[in-house]
């Protein structure tokens, strides 16, 4: 969202449709990762035009709002957000403790275990990053010796503790898997790069 927070500005509605555009490109593809961007308020708080139309275009405005965009989202803290399966599990009781042990090994959170009545056996819902999901069923088998059968729907985005901007931290290690993913270069670029002096 851009929220327009200017007070006197001259010719500001010439350029908010080209303003906008700027908004839309650079949040849908995000300084860190080339990623959509979610969540995220922008207050344009004042603006310094050119007195000539001719250098208020689209041509000048969209990639300038853009790259503003790109230098506000990497001064902001950024965060990332990772999407998080539900997890439902049938298994008898005896299997709980293998359960119990995987879903803490690939960051998974417990928050409900019910016994079926009238079965030995039991139903557990949990959250799981979905990036720990690729090999959890047969982990999940081996560890209950087959006895536990889980089923995965995505269920919500969670925001990750880590800092993507710091070095050698979990968020940072994941958006350079996507840059090498994406064939983008390793190395993001830096905040100067989008810092123009006047």
């Amino acid at each position: 969202m851009v929220v327009d927070m200017c007070k006197g500005v001259q010719y500001l509605n010439e350029i908010k449709d080209s303003v906008v555009a700027g908004f839309q490109w650079a949040s849908k593809e995000g300084a860190l990762a080339e990623e959509n961007m979610r969540g995220i308020c922008f207050e344009v708080c004042d603006v310094v035009l050119h007195a000539d139309a001719i250098h208020r275009g689209g041509g000048q405005v969209i990639p300038t709002a853009r790259r503003v965009i790109y230098a506000s989202q990497l001064t902001a803290k950024p965060r990332l957000l990772e999407p998080v399966y539900l997890v439902e599990i049938q298994a008898p009781e005896n299997a709980l403790g293998g359960i119990y042990g995987v879903l803490n090994q690939k960051r998974g959170h417990v928050f409900e275990e019910m016994q079926r009545p009238g079965t030995p056996l039991y139903n557990i819902k949990a959250f799981l990053p979905v990036i720990e999901s690729f090999g959890f069923s047969s982990q999940l088998r081996a560890a209950t010796s087959g006895q536990a059968f889980p089923q995965c729907v995505f269920d919500h985005w969670d925001m990750m503790g880590s800092d993507p901007l710091e070095a050698g931290s979990q968020a940072a290690q994941l958006v350079l898997d996507i840059r090498k993913r994406k064939g983008l270069k390793e190395q993001m670029t830096p905040l100067s790069e989008f810092e123009d002096k006047l």
